[in-house]
């Protein structure tokens, strides 16, 4: 009688393994198909920015003034007479207001040490901007590089799709190139590139990734942004999608953030990231499902799906022991069915990242440095033991190069 019982345990929890995995190899794949129209400028052109009206830059800096100097220098010959680039400076002990100031910004201060976080000074933004509302915000960090051209693709993307509009945000690698900042800036790549793409390609909504958001400025404010949780950006998205605005992706429009070369700080980064998507997941996947079906929503079942898939190292990490579990059930027992439904998660789980190294990483990291995974997770483990014994739940600034 146990046998049969346990049996059907884990049987059902290796189906629960396998619906991130085949959600993930079914985003690789669409993607993996993607033709180069897909990378091409979308508006944007002379005509098209015409016809946009004001746009305002928010960016929210805190203790920034090494770096946002360069991020303005990007943005401002992007932008027109009539656009906005607008700076709070948020709980500041530096001069970042003085040196956004004297780059040519328009800097507002907020002060409240009890209310910390990217969501309050992004609520505080938004609410200096009513006084005369632009047609368009974009959301831009104050570590990023943006490309020309790419701040008139998400205005015009975000006012015709009449939507948010996630842009194409990628990290770049820092000079020493260390195996653990290749295979993170790979994992990065697929988080932030390779399923939105996939997703877009399918004809579903994404997650917000943290930078490069353009919205109408009739869905930046239609739900409350204020807060201080540590993947705020992740909790808007999905907040919005909510409420009947979900984001879409544009691969053509890019940007880049530098990713920390100090192994403490990538560690404070890759920490915030992780936890705070797990915290999300907890939070929203009950909320995505059960709306989903009761208001016949497939975006939202969309998203669902999506929010399921685990960072991708602690989906190996939980594959590999739901794995080893069942093996040692079905050697014991002869009940070969939940190893079977593993096996096939993980055939689903590692082609898919085979096919997003061999489309998109191979110029980034080689076959060889890639089957190093395994000791790039060994490095991660501590951060979800951390997890489940002290979630990270402060928002804590990741130190920057100087």
């Amino acid at each position: 009688m146990l046998i049969p019982i346990l049996t059907v345990v884990l049987g059902l929890g290796a189906l629960v393994l396998l619906i991130p995995c085949a959600t993930l190899g079914l985003e690789v794949l669409a993607a993996f198909s993607a033709r180069s129209k897909d990378f091409m400028p979308q508006g944007g052109a002379i005509g098209d920015r015409e016809a946009i009206g004001p746009v305002a830059v928010l960016i929210p800096a805190h203790n920034e003034s090494v770096g946002i100097e360069r991020t303005l220098a990007g943005l401002q010959p992007q932008l027109r007479p009539q656009d906005r680039l607008v700076v709070i400076a948020d709980n500041c002990s530096d001069d970042t207001a003085q040196v956004a100031t004297a780059a040519g910004a328009e800097v507002v201060e907020r002060f409240n040490t009890s209310l910390r976080g990217k969501g309050y000074a992004l609520d505080f933004g938004l609410n200096y901007l009513k006084s005369a509302p632009p047609s368009v915000v974009i959301l831009m960090d104050a570590d990023c590089d943006t490309p020309p051209g790419s701040l008139a693709q998400l205005a015009h993307h975000a006012l015709t799709q009449g939507r948010p509009v996630q842009a194409n945000y990628l990290i770049e690698q820092p000079p020493s190139q260390s195996l653990k900042g290749l295979i993170s800036a790979f994992a990065i790549k697929v988080k932030n590139l390779v399923r939105p793409l996939g997703l877009r390609r399918l004809g579903a909504p994404c997650l917000l990734t943290g930078t490069g958001i353009a919205l109408p400025w009739e869905v930046a404010i239609a739900v409350n942004v204020a807060s201080g949780h540590i993947a705020e950006d992740m909790k808007w998205g999905l907040d919005l999608a909510l409420a009947g605005h979900p984001p879409t992706f544009l691969a053509s429009a890019k940007v880049t953030s530098r990713l920390p070369s100090d192994d403490q700080a990538a560690k404070t980064q890759r920490t915030r990231w992780e936890h705070g998507h797990l915290q999300i997941m907890k939070e929203y996947l009950p909320k995505l499902f059960s709306q989903g079906l009761r208001r016949g929503r497939l975006d939202l079942m969309a998203l669902g799906l999506e929010l399921s898939i685990l960072p991708l190292s602690l989906l190996v990490m939980v594959w590999a022991a739901g794995t080893a579990l069942t093996l040692v059930f079905a050697l014991i027992t002869q009940a070969w069915l939940p190893l079977a439904v593993a096996s096939l998660a993980g055939l689903l789980l590692f082609s898919a990242v085979f096919l997003a190294w061999a489309r998109f990483g191979r110029d980034d990291i080689s076959l060889r440095q890639l089957v190093m995974i395994p000791l790039y997770i060994l490095w991660k483990i501590p951060l979800y033991i951390a997890f489940l014994i002290r979630p990270e739940k402060q928002w804590i600034r990741t130190q920057r190069d100087k």
